[in-house]
């Protein structure tokens, strides 16, 4: 697994401080991170792959610091965004997972190959050429998960990937992404989908107030909401 280090990371947008002293180092498997809205738990996840740099402090994934190697980080480091409209950039279905590919300096065989084998890994292979944006919505998903991981990234990062999900579709994401090879990141508002992660990390207010195993730091994090 790969190792993310955060060192006295502080944070603002303005006026607003969102993210006050964070000192963790993640190396498990799977990690979910949960909070309120306006906690800074989306903050902290983008800045994984240097989406968001910080202000004070550093961000390292596996060494490399995202502030001055973003665009090393990103070939490591893929993105999940909770609303799959805001990645999907290309017409089709294939177009959209080749899309990733082509300035990884892949011939255009090997691009063919490795989007048909991802296609069909996420059971997209008959909506190849169909309209990326008319799929439904656990579809998008499915597609904007397969346009990241196409690339081989060592760490996934997902911010709420099944909150526009309903029940099905959402199970079938969280699924999906239990079962990756690559380290994964997740924030969400579904306590129950991190219930077999192997560390779970409570932001409250910007701060760390809990980091422990799922059963420990959701119920602090019940405690904290109720």
């Amino acid at each position: 697994m790969g190792t993310i280090t955060f060192d006295g990371v502080s944070h603002a947008f303005g006026e607003r401080t969102v993210l006050r002293g964070i000192n963790l180092t993640l190396t498990e498997h799977r990690i979910g991170i949960v909070g309120a809205n306006g906690s800074g738990k989306s903050t902290l996840a983008r800045m994984i792959n240097g989406l968001v740099v910080p202000r004070e402090g550093t961000v390292t994934v596996d060494g490399l610091d995202v502030a001055r190697r973003g665009k090393d980080v990103r070939r490591r480091v893929g993105f999940v965004f909770t609303n799959p409209d805001n990645q999907i950039v290309m017409p089709t279905v294939q177009e959209d997972v080749a899309f990733t590919l082509r300035r990884r300096g892949l011939t255009s065989e090997q691009i063919a190959e490795r989007t048909a084998t991802t296609l069909e890994r996420f059971g997209l292979t008959a909506h190849a050429e169909h309209p990326a944006h008319r799929l439904s919505g656990g579809q998008k998903q499915l597609l904007a998960l397969a346009a990241v991981l196409v690339s081989e990234p060592a760490i996934v990062v997902a911010d709420e990937p099944t909150t526009l999900l309903d029940a099905r579709n959402a199970r079938r994401i969280s699924e999906l992404l239990e079962t990756l090879a690559q380290q994964v990141v997740m924030v969400t508002h579904h306590l129950e989908l991190l219930e077999r992660f192997d560390r779970v990390i409570v932001i409250d207010e910007g701060e760390v107030v809990a980091d422990a195993h799922p059963s420990k730091a959701l119920s602090a994090y019940r405690t904290l909401v109720s």
